[in-house]
C-alpha cells in the first residue's frame, strides 16, 4: 500500500491545480463577461439635460510656415488681420502699404467645452486653414480668443500645431498623406469661463434619453425608483425622466453616482430597414419580418458603341474627306423568374429570402421598396 501512496499523492496535486485553474477561469469569465443582450447602464441610454459640451470657434492667425502661408493677393483678410494685430502691439502698418507674405495663414479654431470645465484647464483645439495656404506644418497659432454662441469669450487658444500629414512637391510632381490644411493644438486653449449647469439647480434633473421609446423610460423610472425609493423617478414622456434629487451639492453627485450604472432592460427596438442610396449599403435590424409575396426581378442593360465611318472621295474629283459617326445602340433585359418569398419571423429568414433574389445592392434598394408599397415589409424604411 505504501508503494502506491506517492502515486496518488502526485495524482491529487495534478487534480488540486486542475480544479484552481478552473476555479479562476469561471472567476474571472464572471468578471469580465458582457452584459447580456438588451441590457445596458443608465449613462448609456440618457443624458441629464443641460449638462453637455458646448462648441467654441475663434478666428485667428498662424506664423512661423516654411513659405507655404496664403498668397495674400488673393486672401486679403490675412493682410488685414495681421495690420490689425501688430496695432495693438504697438506696431503702425502706413496706409496703402502692400505687405506679401508667405509665411502666415488666417485659420478658424473649434474646440469643444466639456461640461463642468472650469477656469485654468486646459482643452484640445483644432486649427483648420480658411485661405489658400499649402500647409501648415511647422506653424504656430498666435493668441486666439474662442467665443460661444452667446458671443462672449471662454477661451484662450495658443500654441504650435501638430499636423498629421505630410507632402512634398518637385518639379511638378507632388505627393502628399492626409492633410496639410489642418491640425490640433493638444492642450492648446485655456479655460476663461465656466459654464454653468442645472445638476445644482433647483430638486430636480431632468434624464433625455437618447431615444424616444415608452418602454425605456417607464424601464429608467422603474430601476430607479427600485435604487432610491418610491417616487424618486417620474417618466413624463417617451423621452424624458424627472428625477428628485437631494438638497446638498454633494449628496447630488453621490447620488448620480449611484444610478449612471444601474442596468436597464432595452426593449426591442422598432423594426427598420436603413438604406444608404449613395452607397448602396442596406441595414436591417433584427425586428424586421416579412410577410409572404411574389418578387420577379430581371436586370436592363442598355449598350452604345460608336465607330468613326470616313468617306474618302475619288482622285481629282474635287472632294474633301468626310469623317462620320456611326452608332449602334442595344437593349438587352435578362428574363426575370417570379420568385416565391415566404414569410419570415426571424431575422435569417428575412436575409435568406433577400438573398434569393440574387440581386445587387443598388437593385436591393428597389426591390424593398417596392415590397414595402405592397405592405410585405414589415418595417419602417428609412433613406438616408
Amino acid at each position: 500500500m505504501n508503494r502506491h501512496t506517492p502515486h496518488r499523492t502526485a495524482l491529487a496535486d495534478r487534480l488540486l491545480r486542475a480544479l484552481i485553474a478552473l476555479a479562476f477561469i469561471v472567476a474571472s469569465a464572471a468578471l469580465w463577461w458582457p452584459h447580456e443582450a438588451g441590457a445596458a447602464r443608465l449613462k448609456e441610454v440618457a443624458s441629464v439635460q443641460g449638462v453637455r459640451s458646448n462648441q467654441l470657434v475663434g478666428y485667428g492667425l498662424v506664423v512661423g510656415l516654411d513659405g507655404t502661408g496664403d498668397q495674400t493677393t488673393q486672401t486679403p483678410f490675412t493682410t488685414q488681420s495681421l495690420a490689425a494685430m501688430l496695432q495693438q502691439l504697438g506696431v503702425t502698418v502706413p496706409p496703402g502699404t502692400r505687405i506679401q507674405l508667405k509665411n502666415v495663414a488666417a485659420v478658424l479654431v473649434t474646440a469643444s467645452l466639456p461640461p463642468f470645465a472650469q477656469p485654468g484647464q486646459q482643452i484640445d483645439v483644432t486649427v483648420s486653414s480658411l485661405g489658400n495656404a499649402k500647409s501648415l506644418r511647422g506653424g504656430t497659432l498666435i493668441a486666439t480668443p474662442l467665443r460661444g454662441a452667446d458671443g462672449e469669450i471662454y477661451g484662450l487658444a495658443q500654441g504650435n500645431l501638430v499636423i498629421g500629414g505630410a507632402g512634398a512637391s518637385a518639379g511638378g510632381s507632388k505627393v502628399q498623406v492626409n492633410t496639410l490644411n489642418a491640425g490640433r493644438v493638444p492642450s492648446g486653449a485655456t479655460v476663461e469661463r465656466a459654464v454653468p449647469t442645472p445638476l445644482a439647480q433647483g430638486d430636480a434633473i431632468q434624464l433625455d434619453l437618447n431615444a424616444f421609446d415608452y418602454s425605456t423610460a417607464r424601464e429608467v423610472a422603474r430601476v430607479i425608483n427600485t435604487k432610491m425609493g418610491q417616487g424618486s423617478a417620474q417618466a413624463l414622456d417617451g423621452r424624458t425622466v424627472r428625477v428628485l434629487m437631494p438638497a446638498e451639492a454633494h449628496a447630488r453627485v453621490g447620488f448620480m453616482a449611484d444610478i449612471e450604472n444601474l442596468e436597464i432592460a432595452l426593449a426591442p427596438p422598432a423594426a427598420k430597414v436603413v438604406i444608404n442610396a449613395r452607397t448602396g449599403s442596406v441595414v436591417v435590424n433584427q425586428a424586421v419580418t416579412l410577410s409572404a409575396c411574389a418578387v420577379a426581378h430581371g436586370s436592363l442593360s442598355v449598350t452604345i458603341s460608336a465607330q468613326p465611318v470616313i468617306s474618302q472621295p475619288g482622285p481629282l474629283s474635287g472632294g474633301q474627306t468626310v469623317v462620320a459617326e456611326q452608332a449602334d445602340i442595344a437593349i438587352q433585359q435578362q428574363a426575370g423568374s417570379l420568385i416565391q418569398m415566404p414569410a419570415g419571423t426571424q431575422l435569417t429568414d428575412v436575409v435568406t429570402a433577400l438573398n434569393s433574389l440574387g440581386a445587387t445592392p443598388q437593385e436591393l434598394l428597389a426591390i424593398l421598396q417596392a415590397i414595402k408599397a405592397a405592405g410585405a415589409l414589415n418595417a419602417e424604411l428609412e433613406v438616408i
